[in-house]
């Protein structure tokens, strides 16, 4: 009995079964790579930080809380959710004061990092108190006081100006004539600052005094650094000055965390990694999990007359089992091992893009650790032990002579569990499709994604029963296709369980590329139709540094301009209902130089209630879905946090329908000036007039071609869907191909005797393209389906109109299903028949 040893059998198994094996370990491979790849992205998000620059040499920095928090209740307590903040917080000037007298300081002193036109270019301005830590110092005359600048270099060349000259400035309070006082070389800190806030071109000191009514925060700094006073412990200095500013609602910093209060950045970086690890993370998981497991499963059924044969000669259902189990160990880890490494290479390539793009600052390292590796070398095993073990079950328990009744002939009947499941998963499906229906806004998304899932499950479940059904159905076609047409349709209705493996791996790849692919273009299209109907102006004017001030009463006094309104692009949070939570939803928003009146000259928003006429002071219109998501309408009050998270209530007084392509609220820009970093706007919008007197004013174009600009800048941010689309439906087509192939080379004896019994080659291969036909067009067709009734709820409660499926790119799709699945067939079929001398 010692060849039936379970570690024997095992070794035996992959020894003679080398076909079934090397797909089970592409499987776990595949689902390795994408379990190591998420959670390394997911470990970075956890553990992102920043080294201070700026504020190296400030041991303590005080600074306002970055985020939003919100509270709710939860099954374990309350569930505290951040939101970071559009903009920067900022924190009271007259602090610096109170954290001066803690105990260990030698200082305190506000910062200001605010952007200064001159001509056409940028500068980065600073209070001139921060050379005390930055390191900058004076290279001729003297600190600036009211009314005066220090320049650098850059800026003084710029402006071909020395000390005592007068240089025109532009700030938040406008135009105006400062003298340079003195000439600086930037230290450290400001090269860093200031190298990033004006392109690496130049920069400016102020008085202290001066500096917040210029940045446009009159009585508000960025942040309070303190400095130690001789032999001070910063661990000592930090719990001083904050308790010297308890209830102040400051946070102070020390360490790394000194980095994430000048690195506005970190905040949105952490958040898309953790976004991209967890949430695109845990479904890829459940997919390449999924997905193994059925390879693993698939292996283990194709060895049911073995184990038959095994039970047949005095092997007990104890050693099946284990055998079972020693396979998953032989295999599974090394094929999880070997997955970690392209696993690594994947998340490396993934957040090299995101740096590229300027999602993640160029300070954050990608972290990789053994945890994420461990976790996808376990995920593999554990899927592998648990598949192999339920697929062997019933063969290692059923009495021997049975066992090889059941091993010569498919069983027709799915276990009742699995049917249960299956069909509870497809009412769920049903059910969240009709939910997803009547909803509106995020809710119909949420709901939508419910959807998938279920349907997916529902497939993965009852996989036999959808094969024999889609035998039936497409068998039906085949009938006037020959012989081996109807050959192929008949082993597909006799072999339903073969089929279902490799239909899932298709479905799972056409709905989850679909969705996500298909999510974008509908988002896309949609927002360029509404862009492209909703700017009217004849002119539209921007600038990389933005506009200069007051550039909306310059246009309107040039000859032939019927209408001039600025507009300051930034975003604020919103309050929504998703699924019966709260959560805060950040919401494009426009902030208006003129009137209501005057807009609608430059813009059509589509007004569908309300009057844009009372947008003002206390008063804002909004997007219609906005509107839905958030449940208000015309005459109720929004709450929301601005840019800078001032909480402030805001009545409705239009709801309109462009707010995709435009923006998805509209109000009075004296209302935002105060809480954005620049006050500089972001576009001019001219009716009538020439173009030629505004390009003192900026780049001018006209409506086409600022909707061809904005249209480019949406595509650049599109990248993220189209990457998670190719990585799930890229494992999934490569789980069936792999599928098609173990199911080919298992077939060795059949093929054979399909020869022996007059069979050509030829019709022994086209009866394997009809097969394959088969389950191509059935699992394009199936995830065609589940991608329709996800996409159509979620697009309409999003955008309020219909999914936009490009017929080229769709057929793309389906064409690389089937050719994928020809080609795998094809190739390991000609192989057999070769190795059999046919």
């Amino acid at each position: 009995m010692r060849s039936l040893a379970p570690n024997g059998l095992a070794r035996a198994a992959v020894r003679f079964k080398p076909a079934s094996f090397a797909g089970t370990f592409v499987a776990l491979m595949m689902s390795a790579l994408i379990v190591a790849a998420c959670g390394i992205l997911l470990e970075t998000g956890a553990r992102a930080s920043v080294p201070a620059e700026r504020y190296a040499k400030a041991p303590v920095v005080v600074a306002a809380d970055q985020s939003v928090r919100l509270v709710a209740d939860s099954i374990d307590g309350p569930e505290e959710t951040v939101y970071p903040l559009p903009d920067t917080a900022r924190v009271d000037v007259g602090l610096a004061a109170k954290a001066a007298r803690a105990p260990g300081a030698e200082a305190a002193v506000p910062d200001f990092t605010f952007p200064v036109r001159q001509g056409d270019g940028a500068l980065a301005g600073h209070g001139w108190g921060s050379h005390a830590f930055t390191g900058t110092a004076l290279s001729a005359g003297a600190a600036p006081r009211t009314g005066e600048v220090v320049l650098d270099a850059a800026a003084a060349r710029t402006a071909k100006a020395d000390v005592g000259d007068t240089v025109a400035l532009e700030t938040a309070v406008g135009r105006t004539d400062f003298r340079v006082s003195g000439l600086a070389k930037a230290g450290a800190g400001d090269t860093a600052a200031g190298g990033a806030a004006a392109g690496g071109k130049a920069t400016a000191w102020f008085a202290d005094a001066e500096a917040p009514a210029l940045a446009g925060h009159p009585g508000k700094a960025d942040a309070i650094a303190v400095l130690a006073a001789d032999g001070a412990d910063p661990h000592a200095l930090a719990a001083a000055v904050e308790k010297s500013l308890a209830g102040s609602g400051a946070q102070v910093h020390t360490g790394d965390g000194r980095g994430e209060a000048e690195e506005r950045g970190l905040a949105y970086a952490k958040e898309t990694l953790l976004g991209l690890g967890s949430q695109f993370g845990g479904i890829a998981t459940l997919v390449a999990v999924f997905t193994a497991a059925g390879t693993v499963a698939l292996s283990v059924g194709q060895r049911t007359r073995e184990f038959a044969l095994l039970r047949a000669v005095g092997a007990t259902p104890r050693q099946i089992r284990r055998a079972v189990a020693a396979e998953a160990l032989l295999v599974a880890p090394l094929a999880g091992l070997v997955g970690c490494l392209p696993g690594i290479a994947l998340a490396r390539w993934w957040f090299g893009q995101l740096k590229d793009r300027g999602a993640i600052p160029e300070a954050v390292d990608l972290h990789v650790s053994w945890i994420p590796l461990l976790a996808a070398v376990g995920t593999g095993l554990l899927a592998a032990l648990g598949s192999g073990l339920m697929a062997g079950r019933r063969p290692a328990k059923i009495k021997p002579g049975q066992a090889l009744t059941e091993a010569s002939v498919e069983r027709l009947r799915p276990g009742v569990i699995r049917t249960v499941l299956g069909l509870g998963a497809l009412v769920g499906g049903a059910v969240f499709a009709g939910v997803a229906s009547s909803a509106a806004g995020d809710n119909a998304a949420n709901a939508s994604l419910g959807v998938i899932m279920l349907f997916m499950l529902a497939v993965a479940l009852l996989g036999p029963l959808v094969a024999r059904l889609c035998a039936a159905l497409f068998g039906l076609l085949l009938r006037g296709g020959g012989a081996s047409a109807v050959l192929a349709a008949a082993n597909s209705r006799t072999n339903a369980r073969r089929l279902a493996s490799a239909i899932t791996p298709i479905v799972l790849a056409m709905a989850f590329a679909s969705t996500l692919v298909f999510m974008h273009t509908s988002e896309s299209q949609i927002a360029s139709e509404q862009l492209r109907d909703g700017i009217t102006a004849d002119h539209v004017v921007t600038d990389p540094a933005g506009l200069p001030t007051g550039s909306a009463d310059r246009a309107s006094r040039v000859p032939g301009v019927d209408a001039a309104v600025s507009l300051l692009d930034t975003q604020v949070l919103v309050p929504v209902d998703a699924g019966g939570e709260t959560t805060l939803q950040g919401a494009a928003t426009q902030g208006i130089s003129g009137s209501g009146a005057q807009l609608a000259q430059v813009q059509d928003l589509d007004v569908r209630s309300g009057s844009l006429d009372r947008v003002g002071a206390g008063r804002i219109a909004i997007d219609k879905t906005l509107a839905t998501s958030a449940k208000v309408k015309v005459g109720d009050q929004l709450p929301l946090h601005l840019p800078d998270g001032t909480e402030a209530r805001p009545e409705v007084v239009a709801v309109y329908g462009r707010g995709l392509g435009l923006a998805a609220v509209t109000m009075d820009r004296a209302s935002l000036a105060g809480h954005v970093t620049s006050a500089f706007d972001s576009t001019l919008l001219v009716r009538g007039g020439d173009a030629k007197p505004l390009a003192v004013l900026g780049e001018v174009t006209d409506a086409s071609g600022y909707a061809v600009e904005q249209n480019v800048d949406r595509e650049l941010g599109a990248w993220a869907n189209y990457t998670m689309a190719a990585v799930l439906g890229g494992f999934a087509v490569i789980a069936a191909v792999n599928t098609l192939v173990m199911t080919v080379l298992d077939r060795r004896r059949e093929l054979a005797t399909l020869r022996l019994v007059g069979s050509t080659r030829r019709q022994v291969l086209h009866m394997l393209h009809w097969e394959s036909l088969l389950v191509s067009v059935a699992g394009v067709a199936l995830g065609t389906t589940i991608a329709m009734i996800t996409l159509t709820p979620m697009v309409r409660g999003l955008t309020g109109e219909s999914p936009h499926i490009p017929p080229l790119l769709y057929a793309t799709f389906a064409a690389t299903a089937v050719s994928l699945g020809l080609l795998a067939v094809t190739l390991p079929a000609r192989a057999a028949l070769r190795d059999r001398g046919a």
